[in-house]
């Protein structure tokens, strides 16, 4: 893009960028079109995606979408959306810092799952229990794998039973188009559980029709493959995908299989848009001692299955149903192959919810209704009365239904944007009243690549069955546990231009009623407890890209780094010697990443992570403190118009360390894999 040199406030555009927040620099300017000979534009929360390379063959670059009408192009530039708000809202006018992970990041990044790739993103603490994110616990700002609302295409999957559980992704990090995080209580946006936050992942959304073969394998005896096949017609878009693997694991008892299943389809005409998604998921592993030191030979047994339909209207009122449904199988194993403290749990939830936006003079508005029913048939949770009819070895059940109205404003003007909203919500497992928890939202932009941005939302979050009614020899749950409540406030500023993004954040989290699993003595066993507790911090990211800010190849494609710290302040003096949720975060959080070409169709990419916990793990019957650790992985790529080769490595250095409890992580894991596409045909796109 480049500005010319006339009394006019003329902006001319030379080829289109490949990021959202790309129509900055164009709001409220005149618009001159220099090159132009193809582009379409993303809607909703669709992405363009690409690599260095694709940007070397291409001059101008392709966004992919459709493209509605033939209105402004400065409107449509800022029709770039990301999550945040009830009604659709652009980078360019959204009010809380969104942070994205686009398609190129995950490719390049030396990852083995999709819990991997949330490890690049500085506010984000992920756990893992065992290599390839077998199980994984994410939180957010300080917060607990409980808290966060986990979504597939904007829609909620998160896991009632337990927080473990909602990572159980039925996608691969190669039908992912990008992933967006929402930092900060959001009860007002997604309901009840974005306590702390919430993490959207958004699959690809291919205008081609292709079929793809990938296959890796490596260290510890792990093999890994994967088919996809995308099919589009006019109207119509379809892609269905498919894998699987397994390991050796890389530490005692952590072997593990597992298989995925996703299917993706979606229509559109110039009235309604219709998606509709297909989930499934399946996996056993070796859990050595992922629940207590004193049980080595734990085992666990988790399968998924999930769909939902959405639509969207194109009318002056957009009306957005949805329907879903899940369901989740766990069978866990205190001591492998014996009856000794087995569980089986059955966990359904479904619903739908209603809602839309209008776009008018004074803004955008949005209201919504919600009705999600969370149901468990368990040999071990829920009340004591048995499920009705003959349900095999289930002896417990437990159900719940949350109904809850949303009601939100955005008023848009040139320098500023004021969303404003409430929800109202209740819980027929509390007391049948409705509670109401409402959100501000406000962004000043003093220049056209700079934003300050302001925010207060109140969150709350029911208890898990787990944290009810969980017992065993080593876990007690507690029945009169309260939904937990958040008083989140954030300050922070944002700047971007073309090749160069950076953000400072600072928040504050007021809870009250925290849950946690607490040991009040070395040789007490695991209760859940509440008490209020406070989080302050200030998180600061940055990024380069040499190639985009100078407009040519570079050797350098991009730099970024970024950095958390928090404290926490509990309120009560009830002395607690062990906690395994709440009081174990992170204080010290830095990461950093960096992309580069070594020849020209050869890539190297690096991502460093240190960290420092705060709190102390049970070894030989003994606390020890958990202590700071650096992590380096690489990834070496060749990257060609219709396959993919690589090589890739975790925990270069070999490095020994624990992310939770006693569980020893793997060390170095090296991994060798290709991508092959062996059919391609493109969709014809629309031209100006």
């Amino acid at each position: 893009m480049q500005r010319s040199r006339n009394a006019v406030d003329l902006v001319v555009w030379r080829q289109f960028a490949r990021k959202g927040y790309s129509a900055f620099a164009s709001l409220h300017k005149q618009i001159c079109i220099g090159i132009l000979s193809v582009a379409t534009l993303s809607v909703a929360a669709r992405t363009p995606s690409g690599s260095p390379l694709e940007r070397k063959e291409h001059k101008v670059s392709s966004l992919r979408g459709d493209f509605e009408g033939d209105g402004d192009i400065e409107e449509s530039l800022a029709e770039l959306t990301v999550s945040g708000t009830m009604a659709p809202l652009s980078q360019l006018q959204a009010a809380r810092i969104v942070c994205v992970l686009t398609r190129q990041e995950i490719e390049q990044a030396a990852a083995q799952s999709l819990n991997d790739i949330l490890k690049l993103v500085t506010g984000v603490d992920v756990r893992q229990r065992g290599g390839f994110g077998i199980q994984t616990d994410i939180s957010i700002d300080g917060g607990t794998f409980e808290q966060v609302t986990i979504l597939l295409n904007g829609i909620d999957i998160s896991n009632p039973q337990i927080g473990h559980l909602s990572a159980d992704f039925p996608v691969s990090i190669s039908d992912i188009e990008r992933i967006e995080v929402l930092e900060g209580a959001a009860s007002r946006v997604y309901s009840g559980q974005s306590f702390g936050g919430a993490i959207n992942i958004i699959t690809r959304h291919d205008r081609e029709q292709s079929i793809e073969f990938e296959g890796r394998g490596g260290s510890f005896g792990t093999a890994e493959g994967e088919a996809r096949i995308s099919l589009t017609t006019k109207r119509f878009s379809n892609r269905i995908s498919g894998g699987g693997g397994r390991s050796d694991g890389g530490t005692l008892n952590s072997s593990w299989q597992k298989g995925q299943l996703y299917y993706q389809g979606d229509y559109e005409d110039d009235a309604l848009r219709l998606d509709w998604q297909f989930g499934f998921s399946k996996k056993s592993y070796g859990a050595n001692t992922f629940y207590s030191a004193n049980y080595p030979d734990q085992y666990e047994r988790n399968q998924r299955l999930m769909t939902s339909i959405s639509a969207e209207t194109k009318g002056k009122f957009h009306f957005t149903p949805q329907v879903f449904w899940q369901r989740s199988h766990d069978n866990f194993e205190l001591v492998c192959g014996t009856s000794f403290g087995e569980n089986f749990h059955r966990t359904d939830v479904y619903g739908l919810k209603a809602g839309g936006y209008v776009n008018w003079s004074f803004g955008k508005t949005a209201v919504s209704a919600l009705l999600r029913h969370e149901g468990i048939l368990s040999t071990n949770l829920g009340k004591d009365t048995p499920p009705e009819g003959n349900l095999g070895v289930y002896t417990r059940s437990d159900n719940r239904t949350t109904v809850s109205f949303g009601l939100e404003h955005n008023i848009l003007l040139k320098r500023w944007t004021i969303s404003a909203g409430l929800m109202a919500s209740m819980t027929s497992s509390i007391d049948h009243l409705f509670r109401f928890y409402p959100g501000i939202d406000i962004a000043y932009r003093p220049a056209s690549n700079w934003k300050v941005l302001l925010s207060y939302n109140k969150g709350f979050r029911l208890p898990s069955f787990t944290e009810l009614y969980y017992k065993s020899p080593t876990h007690e749950g507690n029945r009169d546990l309260k939904p937990e409540h958040n008083h989140s406030l954030s300050l922070g500023t944002e700047y971007r231009r073309c090749g160069i993004e950076g953000s400072i954040r600072g928040f504050y989290h007021r809870g009250t009623q925290m849950i946690d699993w607490v040991m009040y003595s070395a040789d007490d066993i695991y209760h859940t407890a509440a008490f209020d507790l406070d989080n302050v911090g200030v998180q600061v990211h940055g990024k380069v890209s040499p190639s985009e800010l100078l407009g040519h190849d570079t050797w350098v494609y991009s730099l970024s780094a970024g950095y958390t710290f928090i404290h926490q302040n509990k309120h009560d003096a009830e002395g607690v010697v062990k906690s395994n949720a709440q009081m174990e975060y992170l204080r010290h959080k830095f990461v950093a990443s960096l992309t580069h070409r070594i020849i020209s169709r050869l890539l190297m990419s690096w991502n460093f992570r240190w960290q420092e916990r705060v709190g102390c793990y049970l070894s030989d019957g003994k606390l020890v403190p958990y202590h700071p650790y650096a992590m380096l992985d690489a990834k070496l790529l060749w990257e060609a118009t219709r396959y993919q080769l690589y090589v890739q490595a975790t925990n270069i250095t070999n490095h020994s360390y624990y992310d939770l409890a006693a569980v020893p992580q793997p060390g170095i894991w090296i991994m060798a894999g290709a991508r092959l596409k062996i059919f391609k045909k493109s969709r014809a796109t629309p031209s100006f």
